[in-house]
Order: structure tokens, then sequence, then C-alpha cells
């Protein structure tokens, strides 16, 4: 799971917060991504379509890009040379605004061959809060105006922030995606309603190019240390409560 590519000190991009920086790496590093984890697996990455027709094997790996920020078409043209396909999931309503993709770069995208998914309407901070019909209405507009944009439905979907709940998943569902990728570290796909659910290794801005191609060749170590470190969190997410976003984000600029 990768966000922005952009070289530190550029254009914002994104959310350009510090939360969204730390996720960040200088297209540098996201080509020495590319070189390892192509060394590494001796495949090119494969699809969502792959997973819901039972044609993905073991070792399959995929390329994910959340929120939708401008750089999304850097990371797409890396992806290009090497005839790769990238998952790249929109949040709609931020389409067009400073730092994000506008609608011809969503296209383009797609046009490139690159599946392009939803990441809500308004990519909320904590999506497993929302209420079941805030979330149906979150999946079902993002959903709309992407089909709309594209000339065809989409399938697939992730969860913004990282807050997954059954309740996320039946709405996903209910929206229609057949595919939903949330930031759990877990190499095993779930399903809720008929739709796939799929974990995620977290690429950070200090992630070196050794452990994102040994989290793609799905070697236990850097995985196992993920899941320690989201089960750390997780504890501290439910002592802290809806104060921890504002404790993370505070921490962060202080880096």
């Amino acid at each position: 799971m990768y966000h922005g590519v952009v070289a530190e000190g550029g254009p914002r991009d994104g959310f350009g917060s510090a939360g969204y920086a730390a996720y960040a790496i200088a297209p540098e590093r996201f080509s020495e991504h590319l070189e390892r984890i192509a060394a590494a697996t001796g495949d090119p990455p494969s699809s969502a379509d792959a997973l819901t027709a039972g044609s993905a094997g073991g070792g399959t790996w995929m390329l994910t890009f959340d929120d939708g920020a401008a750089s999304a078409l850097e990371a797409a043209e890396q992806l290009a040379r090497r005839d790769w396909r990238g998952h790249f999931f929109i949040a709609t309503d931020l389409v067009g605004t400073p730092g994000f993709l506008t609608w011809d770069g969503v296209r383009e995208l797609a046009r490139c061959g690159h599946v392009v998914g939803s990441h809500s309407s308004s990519h909320p901070h904590r999506m497993a809060a929302c209420s079941p019909e805030e979330l149906l209405d979150e999946w079902s507009r993002s959903g709309a105006m992407l089909a709309e944009a594209l000339g065809r439905p989409v399938s697939t979907a992730s969860v913004p922030g990282g807050l997954y709940s059954p309740s996320v998943g039946r709405a996903a569902a209910a929206a229609g995606y057949s595919v939903l990728f949330n930031s759990l570290p877990s190499q095993r796909p779930g399903q809720v309603d008929g739709c796939l659910l799929v974990g995620r290794y977290a690429i950070r801005r200090d992630t070196t190019a050794d452990e994102a191609a040994g989290a793609a060749a799905g070697r236990p170590v850097p995985w196992a240390r993920q899941r320690s470190a989201w089960a750390l969190r997780g504890v501290a997410k439910r002592l802290a409560g809806e104060r921890y976003e504002t404790i993370r984000r505070a921490l962060l600029g202080r880096r």
C-alpha cells in the first residue's frame, strides 16, 4: 500500500499534512522499490480481477495507491515503463482540489490500463465510526461518480484511514464492490457478504527497498513486524478513542 510518490519539498501532494508525508516516498526511492520487488518476486503484480476470477496463484502480490493524490501520475508512469498495473483508489470529493488529481488525471490512469477504484467520497477520518447510512452513501456516491467519469462501473475499493469494521465491509458489499482493500497487515483474504477483503502491507517514507521487496515476496518477517506494530496501535486507539488522530498528528508534526 503506497500513497504519494513525490520529492521532499516538492509541490503539495495529497493532504499535505505531516501524517500524509509519513507515507509519501521520493520518486527515486519508489524506483528502487520497484527494482528490488521485481528481483524478489520474479513476476509482475497481479490484479483484483484475478482474485475474484480465482486465477491468482500462490505468491500473488499487488500494488495499491490510496487517496488519488496528484503524484499518482508519477507512480503510474513508473509502472508503465515495466508494463505493470497498479490499483489507484480515488476519494472522489477531493478530485480537482489542491494536491489531488483532476478528473482528466483519473481518466488517464484508466487509459493507461491501471485499475481505478473508490476510496470513499469524502475520506472520513474515522470511517468505522460512520453510521450504516453514511457508509452506504460514501461508497455509493463515490462509485457512481467514478462510473460516470470512466464510462464503466468500478468493482474495487479501499478503506480510507485504515479504520475497517464489519459495517464498513457490509456497506461496500451493498454498494456493489466485489473487492475491498483495508490496511490490516494480513496475507489471508477474508470475505463479507460476498465482498473479498484484502489486507495490505503499508509502505512508509522510511521503508527500505529490501523491506518492500520482502513484503511483496511474502517473506514472514516484514509482515510479522507490521502486525505487531498494528496490534500496538490498536491498543492505543482503544485507549485514546477519538483523541487518537489528534495525538498522532501532533506527534508526527514534531518529527
